[in-house]
């Protein structure tokens, strides 16, 4: 017999640094099992943001599916920039290559809507845009 879903709650949470608090009490899970094992799966990708879709049970279990790091945060990262631009339009605050956009692409296609690299491709180019990156053709 299958248990009955109380929940399904989405948070980004720090890898391997997840506490219990306010955040995750409103995920109806018990906090300290829960941190335990996102902390134990998420070690490898710590000072990271990560993405993860809590599914809660009725009877306080739970279960847990961690996603792909944010492509905002990806790009950041490639372009060596704090934070995004507030007009991409006339002001743009970094930029990175092809092939690393290729890279962010191909990391963020399990979690994208998109059939094959070359779609994945425009996504990550069009939020690189919206952030004042540009892209480099080398």
């Amino acid at each position: 017999m299958s248990k009955r879903i109380a929940k399904v709650v989405k948070m980004e949470l720090p890898g391997g640094e997840a506490k219990p608090g306010p955040k995750l009490a409103s995920a109806g899970v018990i906090m300290p099992k829960f941190c335990t094992d996102f902390n134990a799966k998420t070690a490898d990708r710590r000072g990271e943001t990560v993405p993860v879709v809590i599914t809660a049970y009725e009877d306080k279990s739970h279960d847990f599916v961690i996603k792909t790091s944010p492509a905002a945060e990806l790009l950041k990262k490639a372009a060596g920039i704090a934070k995004g631009s507030a007009n991409p339009k006339t002001t743009k605050v970094g930029h990175i290559s092809r092939a690393k956009l290729r890279e962010i692409a191909e990391y963020k296609m399990p979690d994208l809507n998109c059939n094959d690299i070359e779609s994945a491709l425009k996504v990550i180019e069009g939020s690189a845009r919206n952030m004042g990156i540009t892209i480099d053709e080398n």
